[in-house]
């Protein structure tokens, strides 16, 4: 039996703007997400998907139709309940927004000490565990500054990750990554989600890292447009398949 969708959108439209200047931006969206899965999700500029996310993250309000969190509506939901979803929710952006004036373990640390009620002694603990899990236990005292591009990721990855959150949302994640930091990226949260059961909604133009998905969806001018399993490509070969 499958378990409880993480995420379970049903009819989502959204706008922009109002009277004459009203613009429609998504158009009746569905979309399941559950615990373990990895969905990419695709689309050229102004298809909508950073809307769409950012509606799933809480970062803005439903407007039309529903979207379910665990099984609690955000459709109508207050800002102080929005506030309450987006702690349980993990966030790795393209700018990895570390703070300079703290190392790589206070940067995670934050994290822990910031959504639970626990002593600094474990909150330490807590994040130096994420940073080994994320290869970075020689690297707990540097900072920011000290550390390559997929350094920087992989410690926005152990603080997105240190909370073990049912949902993490990635936008662009190896964008400014060459490709085997990239790769190293994207890999560390594939085998982070299948060990802790979290959902990743990753968004992406690189295709490079396609194959990580379990799924992967299409957004185009404001709509679902496709919504299938991974596919598999091989550049040397130039053949591609289904994942099994």
């Amino acid at each position: 039996m499958r378990k409880e969708a993480v995420i379970a959108i049903r009819n989502i439209n959204h706008y922009y703007g109002k009277g004459a200047l009203k613009r429609q931006i998504l158009f009746d969206i569905n979309l399941d997400i559950y615990p373990g899965e990895i969905v990419i999700m695709t689309g050229p500029s102004g298809s909508g998907k950073t809307t769409l996310l950012s509606l799933i993250g809480g970062l803005r309000s439903v407007q039309e139709g529903s979207l379910k969190f665990l099984g609690v509506e955000l459709s109508g939901a207050s800002q102080s309940q929005l506030v309450q979803i987006r702690r349980s929710i993990g966030y790795i952006f393209q700018a990895h927004n570390l703070l300079g004036f703290l190392t790589a373990r206070q940067n995670v640390q934050m994290a822990v000490e910031l959504n639970n009620h626990v002593a600094p002694e474990e909150a330490i603990a807590h994040a130096q565990a994420m940073l080994q899990a994320v290869g970075l236990e020689n690297r707990v005292n540097y900072y920011p500054d000290n550390l390559s591009g997929g350094q920087k990721q992989r410690i926005a990855i152990a603080r997105a990750l240190v909370n073990n959150p049912p949902l993490v949302l990635a936008d662009e994640p190896t964008a400014a990554l060459d490709k085997q930091s990239g790769r190293d990226v994207v890999e560390i949260m594939q085998r982070l989600a299948k060990e802790q059961g979290t959902a990743i909604l990753l968004v992406t133009h690189d295709n490079r890292i396609l194959d990580i998905a379990d799924r992967i969806v299409e957004m185009e001018d404001g709509l679902l447009a496709r919504d299938s399993q991974s596919v598999v490509i091989s550049y040397e070969s130039g053949t591609s398949g289904e994942k099994p």
